[in-house]
């Protein structure tokens, strides 16, 4: 490994949570709002992000979002995880590397990770909570950098806003399942084992 730190995105990189999200997205849309969306449709899109996808589903539907995110906190109490991530997470500290996440959601991915029984594997966690600029500004990262003295740091993501992110902030990136070809990136993997090797 070549990387001491190593900044992770949740959902979509360690977490797999698209199918999760997309159907309780669904749920909503038809439960609440009796809006027919095909999942295929709202899982590309919110691939892109969620609010992508509220834009272009529900971005005239009243308290959808609430109720998105209440359905959605639900559906993630039993959260599922890329193959290999516990092995690499805990190699990274094993090695005497660290683990940070940087996270849009609320402090609630806390409890996600506690019940994906990783949290013990992170340094630090910013959450929305912290109230940095959310990606692909690369305040959250910044702030890792400086608090911590990170000298050989890597940005690891499933979007381009993660690798968006890495790149403003001056550090190396690892793309996860690209769905952007276009985007620059130092590294691109399919599986997360990939990560021991680089």
């Amino acid at each position: 490994m070549s990387y001491t730190d190593y900044i992770w995105d949740l959902g979509g990189t360690l977490l797999d949570n698209y199918q999760t999200s997309a159907l309780a997205f669904q749920h909503v849309l038809r439960a609440d709002f009796g809006v027919d969306v095909g999942f295929e449709a709202i899982y590309d899109a919110l691939r892109v992000s969620t609010e992508f996808a509220v834009d272009k589903f529900a971005a005239d539907l009243p308290e959808f979002i609430q109720l998105y995110k209440t359905r959605e906190v639900a559906d993630l109490r039993s959260p599922i995880l890329f193959p290999g991530a516990i092995a690499v997470l805990d190699a990274i500290v094993k090695q005497g590397h660290r683990n940070f996440m940087i996270s849009h959601r609320d402090d609630h991915v806390i409890e996600i990770l506690k019940a994906a029984n990783i949290s013990q594997y992170f340094t630090e966690v910013v959450t929305a909570s912290n109230g940095f600029d959310r990606k692909p500004s690369p305040q959250s990262i910044q702030y890792l950098l400086d608090k911590y003295q990170l000298k050989q740091a890597v940005m690891i993501g499933d979007r381009n806003i993660d690798m968006l992110a890495g790149e403003a902030a001056h550090i190396d990136t690892i793309y996860f399942n690209a769905v952007d070809d276009q985007t620059k990136v130092t590294h691109k993997i399919t599986c997360l084992t990939d990560i021991l090797s680089l």
